[in-house]
């Protein structure tokens, strides 16, 4: 059984790895494979066993846990933001969508969907990143303005790393959904920064 104050800030994790693989792809055109797979396949569990069941292991949140460290630390010189906007507007994002049940519904629609796909292609093929990334377009992305995702022209005119973008970003608000129900709030990113790097840290001690 997973450590309860490691268990709390597991899903903020999950949305600090979505942003930091969204970075990746954007600037590099590679993506961490293993941390990117545990992102884009949370989105299908929609029926845990447990807060760390969404995820897999612990240690499929290794760049997330390294991420919060790296930017909630006191060490201003590892501060990223660039990330820090992405994470805020993946959380602002998810509050919007809080609030509008029919976006819910739609989404709890096309993500059954997708998980109806699984039962024929793999989830690593082409097919199931496009369907994840016109769920983000069609029914997150309206909710507010869009996110600009900085990058290099070279790796984002790519439609791969376009729909990789998207479905990273649909995969951060999953997480962020799953944050407000532990309990998560943004202020706490901000009132209880020391708690959640010691959580993040502990993790990271787990995974090695």
């Amino acid at each position: 059984m997973l450590d309860p104050k490691i268990e709390q800030h597991l899903a903020l994790a999950g949305v600090a790895q979505a942003a930091t693989l969204v970075q990746q792809v954007a600037r590099t055109g590679q993506v961490d494979k293993a941390a990117c797979e545990a992102s884009l396949s949370s989105i299908l569990v929609t029926d845990p066993e447990s807060p760390q069941h969404v995820f897999g292991s612990l240690s499929n949140l290794t760049v997330g846990y390294r991420s919060i460290v790296s930017q909630l630390s006191g060490k201003s010189t590892s501060k990223n933001a660039e990330l820090t906007r992405y994470v805020a507007s993946i959380l602002s994002l998810e509050r919007k969508l809080s609030h509008r049940p029919k976006a819910l519904s739609e989404l709890s629609d096309r993500i059954s969907h997708v998980q109806r796909q699984l039962a024929h292609i793999e989830f690593d093929n082409s097919q199931i990143i496009g369907s994840l990334a016109s769920i983000y377009s069609d029914v997150i992305s309206p909710l507010a303005p869009k996110i600009q995702v900085a990058g290099s022209t070279e790796f984002l005119s790519r439609p791969i790393n376009q729909q990789r973008v998207r479905a990273l970003l649909l995969a951060g608000v999953r997480a962020a959904v799953m944050w407000r129900q532990m309990g998560g709030r943004r202020r706490q990113i901000l009132f209880a920064r020391k708690q959640i790097v010691d959580s993040a840290s502990s993790a990271l001690r787990l995974i090695n």
